[in-house]
C-alpha cells in the first residue's frame, strides 16, 4: 500500500523534479544534435536493456556498421564512409539514447523512494506516474521515428519527428509545473481572472511553435529560402502548395517554413504585447509580471535568433542554439502561466 506526505508540499521532491526537467532539457540539445548530424539512423536496432552497452570489440562494431550499411542512407548519403566516421555518428545517437534511460531511471528511483518515505504529496501521485508512463511512450516513439527512416527514406519522417519532439517538450513542461506544485503546495483561492486564460493561450501558441519548427526541421527546410523578410523575392514561397493538403502542411519545404515565419511573427507581437499589458496591470503580483516580460524578452531574442540561423543556412551551432532558446522559452511560459493562477 502507497503511503503519502501529509502535507502537500515537499521541496526534496521538487529539487529531484527540477534535476529531471533539466536532464529533459538536456535530452532535447542532444537529440536536436544527434539529428543535425545526421546521426539518428546509425543504430537500426531497438534494444531497451541491451542497448545501453555500446560496442565493446572489433567485431561488435563491425556488426553495427554491417546493419547501417543494409539501410538506405547509408547507400544513397555515406557510401564509402569509414569506421571513424560511422563511430562517430554511432557514439551520437547512442549517447542520445543512454540518456534518455538515464532520464527514466532518475526518475523512477526517487519516485519510489519517495513514496516508501511518505514525503509524495498525495496529489502529485497520479500525475507523477502519468508523467513516467510518458516518459516510457517517448521511448517507443522514439524508436517508431527512426523506424521511418530504415526502409524507404534517408532520414525519418518529419510528422514523426513533430511528434517525438512535441512529447519531450511536454514533459519539459508537465514536470516543471509539477515541480512548482511540489515546491509551493496547493494554491489559495483566488478571484477568477482573464490572465490564467491569457497565459495559457501564450503557452499553447509557443507549443505551436515548437511543433511547426520540427517539421522544418525534418524537412530539411532551413536549408533552402535563406533569405528574409522574403522567400527567394516572394511574400509566398511558389512551392508553397503540395500534391494534397498533408503533403502541404507535413512535407512542403515551401510551406512549413512559411508557416513557421508565420507564427512566429504573430507570437512575437502576442508575447510583446502581454508582456506589456501585464506589466501595467494592477491585478498581477510583481513576479508574474516580470515572468511576463522574461516570455515577452525570450521570445523577442528567438525571434532573432531564427533569423540569423536562417540565413546562416542553419549551422549546426547556430541551430542547436535555436533548439535550446525554444526550451528555455517554453519553461519561461510554463512558470508565468504557474504563477498568474496564485496569489
Amino acid at each position: 500500500m502507497i503511503s503519502f506526505l501529509s502535507s502537500d508540499r515537499s521541496k526534496p521532491v521538487a529539487i529531484w523534479l527540477f534535476v529531471v526537467a533539466a536532464m529533459v532539457l538536456a535530452m532535447v540539445i542532444v537529440g536536436g544534435a544527434t539529428r543535425l548530424t545526421d546521426s539518428g539512423l546509425s543504430i537500426t536496432e531497438w534494444k531497451p536493456v541491451t542497448g545501453a552497452l555500446p560496442p565493446l570489440s572489433q567485431a561488435d562494431w563491425d556488426a553495427e556498421f554491417a546493419l547501417y550499411k543494409q539501410i538506405p542512407q547509408y547507400s544513397q548519403l555515406n557510401a564509402g564512409m569509414t569506421m571513424a566516421e560511422f563511430q562517430t555518428i554511432y557514439w551520437w545517437e547512442w549517447s542520445h539514447r543512454l540518456l534518455g534511460r538515464l532520464v527514466g531511471l532518475v526518475f523512477f528511483v526517487p519516485f519510489a523512494w519517495f513514496a516508501i518515505r511518505r514525503q509524495l504529496p498525495r496529489r502529485l501521485f497520479l500525475r507523477l506516474g502519468g508523467i513516467f508512463l510518458l516518459g516510457g511512450l517517448q521511448g517507443a516513439v522514439g524508436w517508431w521515428m527512426v523506424a521511418s527512416g530504415l526502409t524507404h527514406r534517408v532520414s525519418v519522417a518529419p510528422e514523426r519527428l513533430m511528434v517525438h519532439l512535441g512529447l519531450a517538450f511536454a514533459l519539459l513542461g508537465l514536470v516543471m509545473w509539477t515541480a512548482f506544485d511540489a515546491w509551493a503546495g496547493t494554491a489559495r483561492q483566488t478571484l477568477p481572472s482573464p490572465w490564467g486564460r491569457r497565459a495559457a493561450a501564450l503557452l499553447g501558441l509557443i507549443y505551436l511553435q515548437v511543433l511547426l519548427g520540427a517539421l522544418v526541421a525534418g524537412n530539411d527546410a532551413g536549408l533552402i529560402y535563406n533569405d528574409w523578410p522574403l522567400m527567394n523575392g516572394a511574400l509566398i514561397p511558389d512551392d508553397y502548395l503540395g500534391a494534397n493538403l498533408w503533403a502541404t502542411l507535413a512535407h512542403s519545404q515551401g510551406a512549413v517554413q512559411f508557416n513557421h515565419r508565420i507564427v512566429a511573427y504573430v507570437l512575437t507581437g502576442v508575447a510583446l504585447a502581454m508582456g506589456i499589458f501585464a506589466w501595467r496591470s494592477s491585478y498581477l503580483a510583481r513576479e508574474s509580471k516580470l515572468l511576463a516580460v522574461a516570455v515577452a524578452a525570450a521570445v523577442g531574442l528567438q525571434a532573432v535568433l531564427g533569423v540569423v540561423t536562417l540565413v546562416m543556412r542553419a549551422p549546426v551551432g547556430l541551430s542547436i542554439a535555436h533548439q535550446l532558446a525554444a526550451a528555455l522559452v517554453l519553461m519561461l511560459a510554463v512558470a508565468f502561466a504557474w504563477r498568474v493562477r496564485r496569489v
